[in-house]
């Protein structure tokens, strides 16, 4: 994904809630919001390299990925797909272990990325930057990711996550709804310096990016549940942000936590 907001309250009856666009160039194949047949995962997919942006586990277990976008960040010269951490995370045995594992060694082979790993009593955030790699607990709030690190003031991300956080107790799905679908362009002012260039700084600026060729193709709403369900919304959209269709799936509660 490349813009997530979501709201992270350990012990209330929904522990995680969270919404988010996933950018990427439409001609890019894509599988929509299913349940895999051959992994234990509900999620989309991308079917060029197998991996995903944001996936659940049939164990009360969510994970949610967005790249890192800073062309000083130094990458391997041919570096796995990061949609695999998604997945990976989600059939590992032990994720608190698994995370700590890709900390000290494993996330260093990648390219920059975010990594939200949650269950209805713990949240992580794996970050691989320009200045290493770090893992924390999230604490507890209203938070927001885009293609830099946890709560970095990018415009569009502070539109997002105001709107959760002014509704978060009511109707979050369609304050989120309106706040993710606003194609409007950040001031020239307010822009990051990401090394790619004004212009096309200006076109990633906007929360809906609307493009014939590379665009918003996917909004997701998920909530986690304290008793383990995970229930997920995906919108899916083609070229010049039309809109393909609607996917609502769901997990049975799972108490192994």
């Amino acid at each position: 994904m490349c813009l997530i907001t979501f709201s992270w309250r350990p012990g209330s009856r929904f522990p995680l809630r969270l919404a988010g666009n996933r950018d990427e160039f439409h001609a890019r194949p894509t599988a929509p919001l299913a349940r895999w047949d051959d992994k234990p995962l509900l999620g989309g997919r991308d079917l060029e390299a197998g991996g995903t942006w944001l996936a659940a586990n049939r164990k009360g277990m969510v994970a949610a990925l967005t790249n890192v976008r800073d062309t000083r960040l130094l990458a391997p010269a041919h570096p796995p797909s990061r949609g695999e951490l998604v997945a990976n995370a989600l059939t590992s045995s032990d994720p608190a272990q698994w995370l700590r594992d890709m900390a000290e060694h494993g996330a260093a082979r990648y390219a920059g990325f975010n990594l939200l790993v949650a269950t209805p009593t713990h949240c992580w955030h794996l970050h691989r930057g320009r200045n290493g790699v770090t893992l924390n607990e999230v604490a507890e709030g209203v938070h927001g990711l885009s293609n830099a690190s946890l709560n970095t003031a990018w415009p569009k991300l502070q539109a997002v996550r105001h709107a959760l956080r002014q509704h978060e107790a009511g109707h979050w799905r369609q304050a989120t709804r309106q706040a993710l679908h606003d194609a409007r362009l950040a001031d020239d002012a307010a822009l990051p310096d990401t090394g790619v260039g004004l212009t096309l700084e200006r076109q990633l600026s906007a929360a809906f990016i609307v493009g014939e060729t590379y665009g918003t193709r996917a909004t997701t709403w998920l909530s986690l549940s304290h008793a383990g369900s995970v229930t997920l919304t995906e919108q899916r959209f083609g070229p010049l942000g039309r809109f393909q269709g609607e996917t609502t799936l769901a997990t049975p509660a799972y108490r192994g936590y």
